[in-house]
């Protein structure tokens, strides 16, 4: 795969004119995007590096391409036995904070995600080409990446060869190597919603190795059956399951961004019920919208841009109510529903619509609705179900079982896809006479309605099974997972110190990787060690501000709750653990604080929510998470070291190191 818009040896580089290197350059661009400041910065890099490199031997790439970010960076150069990450700022006499971060992450994500760089040396320079002369420190910060070093126009061949003589013990690189070596980008959700709304495909900004290979099956899969359900006039359903972090989102936000073809009449939309992630990703396009049309000399309102994105991702309560006062069907022919399992039952949904809606007559459940109002379509529409089993977290959420239910006698010309792991995994399907609803109606089930690899927690695909062992109160299971799958390369720590737990994910985060805390909506009691569960975050400020800002997720004050995080993710994460589910007698105990104490829970349903509910907070970070657990003070009859006590040794019990 070519990466860079333009790459050669740096001898053949020198001797190039000038005017065919840029013209390669912007050949690989889109012309009709091109500014003056673009232009001009390619030829002041090309200027700057045939003086920089003249007497090295090596590659040099002009725009590489950053897959997980949908970015690409200036230049890469690899000389002997490194790789210099190269970030421009001409014009500048400033070496930004931002801007070393900028180049810092680049290298961070080759460090991660390109086999070809593990284990090299990587150097990220900012060049600031009217900057003053600086002297560097090389400091390490994880596996053979540095910290970003600096350089002016003046001396930037003086930093190189003063980096190569730091490192001359090193194994040479083998270019062709690199060049050939595969790319295993694996994007934040909030990455790859603005890579896909840039119109770059799934295949480019996610891993293409054999391990996550079903993400480009299953979204072809899902295209096979709209296109099937097109050309002959069917109405069709079709459910997606995938472990926690395997990328039902994503390829939901694919499929509703190849499917959304004005032309053919053919729109498509991803809701979700979920308000935070609907928030987030609405916010993060906005932003990105705006900065891109900044960075192509155009304007554009926040408002204005925050109104475009709402045609591509929708709240489903807003979509549903504009369907309750609108009987005609909805200009969408595709509707992408995301974690569709927590769908409302009737009993919530009427209850609702009388109390909110003034609506005393609505009898169904938010599934049934819900095809109702595709079935309004005279030829065909496609409806997709995004399921994530053991993932429903509140009360009156009707899970899998009540899209199907209103196939039994209702809906007679649709056909239904099911993922085989929806008649496999109990997670999903607890009702076993919605079973016979799918043999009777001749569902047709696809091993490719699967996603089986989680890619959010990329250093470990075997982080699900473990937090399932964990939950199944299996400790021989979970300790043998822990073992061979988790420890070398996904760090769990387990601590009673809440400020250690700050400073280990302080210390553990590089470059702009994000942190926060999170904690069950049920952890009341983490009050008195200042983590308020009942203080509602402001999603999209948490997920997306910088680390300047008080209200973010970095500053490790506000707390996310199950409700806030799921669907979204971080990459380092703190879950402070309370006493609505504690270990005590070899077994898991669950309670409600209501009130002035803890009662006991004795509804299965509600067990299951609190449940579900660790078992998201457990699964939210990328690359490794810190567990707090109180201690216990007898003297607060709410807090008994007991119940915080036995769940402590219990994760030591499993090989987790205190901190």
């Amino acid at each position: 795969m070519n990466r860079a818009y333009y790459s050669n040896f740096i001898c053949d580089f020198c001797i190039e004119d000038r005017d065919s290197i840029y013209g390669k350059i912007s050949g690989g661009y889109d012309l009709n995007k091109l500014t003056i400041q673009q232009s001009n910065a390619w030829q002041s890099q090309i200027k700057i590096l045939k003086q920089t490199i003249l007497n090295f031997n090596g590659k040099v790439y002009f725009e590489f391409t950053i897959p997980r970010m949908g970015k690409r960076v200036d230049n890469i150069l690899i000389i002997d036995n490194c790789i210099f990450v190269l970030e421009f700022k001409i014009g500048s006499n400033t070496y930004d904070k931002y801007a070393k971060d900028q180049v810092f992450d680049y290298g961070l994500d080759l460090n991660n995600f390109h086999e070809g760089s593990h284990n090299k040396i990587i150097i990220p320079i900012l060049i600031a080409d009217n900057g003053s002369n600086c002297i560097n420190g090389y400091k390490k910060t994880l596996d053979n990446l540095y910290e970003t070093i600096v350089a002016n126009e003046n001396n930037l061949t003086e930093v190189i060869v003063e980096t190569l003589e730091k490192f001359k013990s090193s194994e040479i690189i083998n270019v062709e190597n690199w060049e050939n070596s595969i790319y295993k980008p694996t994007p934040t959700i909030i990455e790859a919603a603005t890579a896909l709304y840039k119109k770059h495909k799934v295949s480019e900004i996610s891993r293409s190795d054999s391990g996550a290979e079903n993400l480009s099956v299953t979204s072809e899969c899902i295209s096979e059956i709209i296109d099937y359900s097109k050309n002959k006039k069917r109405k069709s359903i079709c459910f997606i399951t995938g472990v926690p972090g395997a990328g039902k989102t994503l390829a939901g936000l694919n499929i509703a961004n190849l499917r959304s073809n004005y032309e053919e009449e053919e729109h498509a939309v991803f809701l979700s019920g979920n308000g935070p992630l609907v928030d987030v990703l609405r916010e993060a396009l906005a932003r990105d919208k705006v900065k891109s049309a900044r960075e192509e000399n155009s304007i554009i309102t926040k408002s204005s841009a925050t109104s475009q994105v709402k045609s591509f991702i929708q709240n489903i309560h807003h979509f549903r109510d504009a369907s309750i006062k609108d009987e005609k069907a909805p200009i969408e022919k595709v509707t992408i529903f995301d974690e569709a399992q927590r769908a409302w039952t009737k009993e919530q949904a009427s209850s609702f619509m009388k109390r909110n809606k003034g609506v005393s007559d609505f009898n169904k459940s938010e599934p049934e609705f819900l095809i109702e109002v595709m079935d309004r379509h005279d030829d065909w529409c496609t409806i997709v179900c995004l399921i994530g089993g053991g993932q429903e977290i509140n009360t009156g959420e009707a899970g899998l079982e009540e899209w199907i239910r209103p196939f039994s006698n209702k809906f007679q010309g649709w056909d239904i896809y099911y993922s085989s792991k929806i008649v496999e995994d109990e997670n999903y399907i607890k009702d076993k006479e919605v079973l016979l609803i799918l043999s009777n109606k001749k569902a047709i089930k696809k091993d490719e309605l699967h996603l089986s690899v989680s890619l959010r927690s990329f250093r470990s695909a075997q982080l699900s099974s473990f937090i399932q062992e964990i939950i199944n109160n299996n400790i021989e299971n979970a300790k043998e997972i822990y073992e061979l799958f988790i420890k070398e390369y996904y760090p769990i720590k387990i601590t009673r110190d809440l400020e250690k737990a700050r400073n280990w994910l302080k210390n553990s985060a590089k470059g702009s990787e994000r942190i926060g805390v999170v904690a069950s909506s049920g952890g009341i009691r983490l009050r008195p060690f200042g983590l308020n569960v009942k203080a509602k975050i402001d999603a999209p400020i948490w997920f997306l501000n910088d680390k300047d800002d008080i209200r973010s997720s970095y500053f490790l004050e506000e707390v996310a709750t199950e409700f806030d995080i799921q669907g979204l993710e971080l990459d380092w994460t703190c879950v402070a653990w309370d006493g609505d589910l504690f270990y005590y007698d070899k077994k898991w105990n669950y309670r409600k604080f209501k009130g002035t104490k803890w009662q006991n829970i004795n509804s299965s349903e509600i067990t299951n929510y609190l449940i579900n509910s660790y078992r998201v907070l457990l699964t939210r970070a990328r690359q490794g998470m810190i567990i707090y657990i109180p201690f216990g003070n007898n003297e607060d009859v709410t807090r008994p070291e007991f119940m915080y006590d036995g769940t402590f040794e219990f994760f030591k019990s499993l090989g987790i190191v205190e901190i």
